[in-house]
């Protein structure tokens, strides 16, 4: 399989120097990727040096073929035609074929535009949209339809897609999905989304302790992420205990021979033993507390290391707190109530009837 995409020990950081991650060695075939991680991890800042916006902070990048972005609607004034990317390419050929184009007009013209064209609308379920309608016309899985029509007029090889199915109807998801589906070069998506995920060949987890490449999509990912996490948090468990033990094993050693040491000098201050045998036994329990202290500094430094290992992969989150002002209102006091609320775009059930309070 061709690499579309080769990443090779990429790094990197916000705009003030802080690391998103580092290392992410990858490369990207006529597969789809997923990128996930939590929000602020740098999904978005990859897709954006990856489409030449940023620079890594370090290793290096290389795209083989044209990049694709899904773009978005900016003015729902214009029309489908328009939006497409398409009305210039067009009218260009409307005058060739009336015999009153230019020369600029037949150097500039793609011939293949007209078929395309009818392929794209075909394949994204839009064959019968006039191309003169307003956007501002369509449902929210009509314009999405549009863009990932206008996407793949441009014929690209890789997809960057970051959140695409972000404030979409199920009509507008089940399009992005129905894109990534029949997609026959690479794609890289950043997304939340579970079911998105479920369709993806690999997963890609960024995080500040490193990088994992999981194969298959969300549910072999989700798996192999859980067992990943309970293990390193047992082997942090575990190095923390055996830290614990050494130190206190360490202890216990010192205190021993503290006692030791007590005991050689009350007998040298009796008096009652020949100096060159009090000499002696001095000597050997100095050697004595020197192994066991260098023993014991050894085995602690061991096991703090092994600890300080096993604390690196687990990733420590800090925890959602919000800070809500007193309201004084009694806790029966009625805040909103909906009844049977029903929801339309023109002629099409958005929801409803939906009926909740919140007190």
């Amino acid at each position: 399989m061709s690499s579309c995409l080769t990443l090779e020990s990429l790094s990197l950081t916000t705009p003030d120097g802080t690391p998103l991650f580092d290392g992410l060695t990858l490369s990207l075939g006529r597969e789809c990727i997923g990128l996930v991680g939590r929000n602020g991890c740098g999904k978005a800042t990859l897709l954006r040096a990856i489409a030449g916006d940023v620079e890594p902070a370090r290793g290096s990048l290389s795209v083989h073929g044209r990049l694709g972005r899904l773009a978005q609607i900016a003015d729902e004034s214009q029309t489908v035609c328009e939006a497409l990317g398409a009305a210039e390419g067009l009218a260009r050929l409307a005058r060739l074929a009336a015999g009153e184009g230019s020369l600029e007009d037949a150097d500039l013209a793609d011939w293949t535009l007209e078929s395309r064209l009818e392929s794209v609308l075909a394949s994204t379920g839009l064959r019968d949209m006039p191309l003169d309608t307003v956007l501002s016309r369509l449902s929210g899985g009509e314009r999405t339809r549009v863009m990932i029509a206008r996407l793949l007029l441009e014929e690209p090889d890789v997809l960057l897609l970051d959140e695409p199915t972000n404030n979409l109807d199920t009509d507008g998801r089940a399009a992005i999905a129905k894109l990534l589906q029949d997609w026959r070069g690479g794609a890289l998506i950043a997304s939340h989304d579970r079911h998105l995920l479920e369709q993806m060949d690999r997963i890609v987890e960024l995080s500040p302790i490193g990088v994992t490449v999981f194969g298959g999509g969300w549910s072999e990912f989700r798996e192999a992420r859980d067992a990943a996490r309970a293990q390193a948090e047992a082997d942090l468990a575990r190095s923390e205990t055996a830290l614990r033990r050494t130190q206190a094993e360490a202890q216990r050693a010192k205190e021993k021979q503290d006692r030791r040491d007590k005991a050689g000098r009350a007998a040298r201050a009796k008096g009652d033993a020949p100096k060159m045998l009090l000499d002696k036994r001095q000597e050997r329990a100095e050697a004595t507390a020197a192994r066991g202290s260098d023993l014991a500094s050894r085995q602690t430094n061991e096991s703090a290391d092994a600890l300080e290992a096993a604390r690196a992969r687990v990733e420590i989150t800090a925890p959602i707190t919000m800070d809500l002002p007193p309201v004084h209102l009694p806790r029966s006091k009625d805040i909103l109530r909906v009844t049977e609320a029903v929801a339309a775009f023109g002629n099409r059930p958005l929801f409803g009837p939906l009926s909740f309070d919140i007190r």
